[in-house]
């Protein structure tokens, strides 16, 4: 713990200096290949979500014919 007083006396003269340190109990240490390896992971699970969608909705090869959203009306003499 590098906390606490020094004191450093040269020649008679005497100088004091407060030291306060404040240690990082829950810090990771980052340096370039843990941010490397971050990146090149968040690329990958992006293009591997990317393929997952494109391959869940962009192909209908079963439906070759789809319904379409208009309806035909019915003749009602009623509600003319």
């Amino acid at each position: 713990d590098p906390r606490g007083l020094y004191v450093c006396e040269t020649d008679g003269q005497r100088r004091s200096l407060q030291v306060h340190y404040r240690m990082c109990q829950n810090c990771i240490e980052v340096d370039a290949p843990t941010i490397s390896g971050i990146v090149v992971a968040d690329v990958v699970a992006t293009l591997f979500l990317a393929v997952a969608v494109y391959c869940v909705t962009g192909h209908d090869r079963g439906h070759t014919s789809r319904a379409s959203d208009r309806q035909n009306l019915i003749a009602n003499e009623l509600y003319q």
